[in-house]
Formats: C-alpha cells, structure tokens, sequence
C-alpha cells in the first residue's frame, strides 16, 4: 500500500510540473494575430496553429491525470481497514470488563478486582477492619 501511495504521488507531482511547464509555455490570446500575418509561424514544427492546440491538448491531459490522482491520494488517505471476521463470520470484539459493583459475589468466590484503567477513589472503597 505504501508503495502504491509513492507511485501516485510521484505520477501526481510530475503531472503538476507538467501542467506548469505547458502553461507558461502557451501564448496568450494576442498572440494569435502575429501568426494571421505570417510572422514565420506557418513554417514551424506544427503549422500555424498546430502548436496551440498540441499544447493545450497535451495540458487537458496532464490535468485530468492530476485530478484523478487527487482523488485516488483521496480515496486511499480515507480508506481504514476493518477488523478481521472470525471463524464464525462475526468481527472478533474483546470482552468488556465489569465494574465490581454490577458483578453479585458469589459464595466462596474470589473478590472483583477494578480495572486498573479506573481506580477507585478511597472514599469509596470500605475499609476492611470497621464494624458496620
């Protein structure tokens, strides 16, 4: 899972150097009147307006990459997993602890001992050598 996460967040992080690099690489919209009048762009690599729509194709494409990886980061940040079932089916739970004064003492029977989470104040505890 952890080598997942560093996949997608290397993908992530290269999809949003992308996304930087293209956009200031694009020209803005007043630049597409020097290229109307044959300012030497006809002649490059993708014609006249191949360019733009190659780099702005290419920027759609880094971004919905970027967002998909946002979600998926999303989606395993959130994830938690669940207590293993037993063999019967059921999730295994630990058995609570009762507090002594629930529990009637049987006859012969050992005392309850508190939890040792939640001591019990000595106001509360009776002294063992006072007659009642």
């Amino acid at each position: 899972m952890l080598y997942l996460k560093t996949l997608i967040i290397v993908v992530q992080l290269l999809s949003a150097l992308g996304v930087i690099g293209l956009v200031l690489l694009q020209h803005g919209k007043g630049a597409d009147m020097g290229a109307a009048f044959g300012s030497g762009a006809s002649g490059s690599l993708f014609g006249a307006t191949g360019s733009a729509n190659f780099l702005s194709r290419t920027t759609a494409v880094l971004a919905a990459l970027f967002f998909v990886t946002t979600l998926a980061l999303t989606y395993l940040g959130a994830f938690h997993a669940k207590p293993s079932a037993g063999v019967l089916g059921a999730a295994a739970t630990a058995p609570v602890a009762a507090s002594p004064a629930s529990v009637p003492a049987a006859a012969g029977s050992a005392p309850v001992a508190a939890s040792p989470a939640a001591p019990a104040s000595p106001a509360s505890v009776p002294a063992t050598g006072v007659p009642k």
